[in-house]
């Protein structure tokens, strides 16, 4: 059994037992979330879509731990014009493992 979830603006495919990384969430490390945003659940039956969201579904997710990504590198330069901007980046991320789908 397996789910797309939407998550942050993000769809994720899940299945029970699976880690995924997804933007930062405001939880303690060890809470457990359910996310309601279920679009798609596939069953070995068949396939249940939702308009735009599966009705009664979720699925159920552990936090492991939070952190943030490798830094990315914005460096903007105009030739012969003397201008130079540097910046960096580094995206805050919570790790989940998906410990049931529901529906």
């Amino acid at each position: 059994m397996y789910a797309v979830i939407e998550e942050g603006g993000k769809q994720y495919r899940v299945s029970q037992g699976d880690k995924i990384r997804v933007e930062k969430r405001d939880l303690e490390v060890g809470a457990t979330v359910g996310i309601e945003k279920v679009m798609l659940i596939g069953k070995d039956d068949g396939v249940v879509i939702g308009a735009p969201y599966v009705a009664g579904a979720s699925v159920t997710a552990k936090v492991i731990g939070h952190g943030k990504e490798d830094k990315v590198i914005v460096f903007k330069y105009r030739r012969k014009k003397n201008y130079r901007r540097f910046r960096g980046h580094r995206q805050q991320y919570t790790d989940l493992t998906v410990e049931a789908i529901n529906g």
